[in-house]
Order: structure tokens, then C-alpha cells, then sequence
């Protein structure tokens, strides 16, 4: 992946799902777009998704993929949506060098939204933390 100025990557072409900026703007709330294709953060504990406890998948706003099952999801007490583990194959990471540090970046696999930032500060059995914006999230319950 290429660095744009501020050290973010600039998302592959090669993503199955695909959208120039404009359908992306039309698809997207101000707030989604402004994180999945602008690598916006949300502020701390304003998702209705830190909340959610309920059984079912988190999956990307952007393209409906399916990101996290329920059961990996903690309470990291960071104010935004925690999860040890991601689905197989469901994200995708680059190397972020904004904000004059190195961070782990995650993207949906699917669209390349930008979802949040893995750390290895989280719980067992993987030991990750997989710190998520929930404006880049849906929850879809069991049906």
C-alpha cells in the first residue's frame, strides 16, 4: 500500500467491493464515511455499539461483511467497541504512522474501510485487542 501525507495507506483498488468517493459519500452517513474512507476516529463512548451484549455478528457499514462474532467482544474500558479475535479472513492490516507513532491499522478485507486499530494489550486467548469505531460497524442479531 502506498502512505499518504499523515502516514495512512491509501486503500488498495484490488478490494471486491468497490466505490468511487461520490457513491461512497451517497452510501455512507457523514460520520461512516468521514471513518471507513477518511480513517476518522469516533469520540470515545459515543457508540451505541459499546452497549451492545446481545448475541450476533458486527459487520462492516460499508459493505455488510461480517467482522466480529459477539463472543469476542470485552469491555476494554476505552470507550469504543473491544474484540480479541476477528472472523477468518474478515480484516485486512497496514502499518500507520500517523499522529507521530506506529499503530496497526484494520481494514474490512471486503471494501478496505477503515475500522480502528489492533494492540496487543488485550485479553486471552489471543492477547489482542482489536479497538474498533463503531460508526464503521452494524450489529446483526441471530434470525
Amino acid at each position: 500500500m502506498k502512505r499518504l501525507f499523515g502516514g495512512h495507506a491509501e486503500p488498495e483498488t484490488n478490494y471486491p467491493v468497490r466505490h468511487s468517493e461520490e457513491e461512497w459519500r451517497q452510501k455512507l452517513t457523514p460520520a461512516q464515511f468521514a471513518v471507513l474512507r477518511k480513517h476518522g476516529t469516533e469520540r470515545a463512548g459515543t457508540s451505541p455499539l459499546n452497549q451492545e451484549k446481545r448475541d450476533g455478528v458486527f459487520v462492516c457499514a460499508g459493505c455488510g461483511q461480517k467482522l466480529f462474532a459477539s463472543g469476542t467482544k470485552f469491555e476494554s474500558g476505552t470507550g469504543w467497541p473491544s474484540f480479541y479475535a476477528p472472523l477468518e479472513g474478515a480484516v485486512d492490516t497496514t502499518e500507520d504512522r500517523s499522529l507521530f507513532m506506529t499503530r496497526t491499522e484494520v481494514h474490512c478485507s471486503r471494501c478496505g474501510g477503515h475500522l480502528g486499530h489492533v494492540f496487543p494489550d488485550g485479553p486471552r486467548p489471543t492477547g489482542e485487542r482489536y479497538c474498533m469505531n463503531g460508526a464503521a460497524m452494524g450489529f446483526e442479531p441471530p434470525e
